[in-house]
């Protein structure tokens, strides 16, 4: 893994509370909406397996009416199954290009 100071790494409260340091492993539009691919390498240990995850992106407005963050949202089962197809064919994708 690549030197944590230049990871995009992000805490986000889990269901039992217990914060969750997740990698933001890449971006990608899906039906017009934006989501984010999460993983749960930052802190694991080694040998276990990665964790991945994806949440939609929700960008929040700062007072100026300007985007200051991004917010990430949970999305339903149905979805995310669709969601998992998409992101295992861009990975494969990338793959073949490299």
């Amino acid at each position: 893994m690549a030197n944590q100071e230049d990871l995009d790494i992000i805490e986000l409260e889990g269901d039992d509370g217990e914060v969750l340091r997740l990698l933001v492993e890449r971006y990608f539009f899906y039906n017009g909406d934006e989501y984010v691919l999460l993983s749960d390498e930052v802190d694991l240990p080694e040998g276990e397996e990665v964790s991945r995850y994806v949440m939609k992106v929700q960008p929040v407005e700062g007072e100026d009416g300007e985007e200051e963050m991004e917010e990430f949202v949970p999305v339903d089962e149905d979805l995310m199954e669709q969601l998992i197809q998409v992101v295992e064919a861009t990975f494969d994708e990338a793959d073949d290009e490299e």
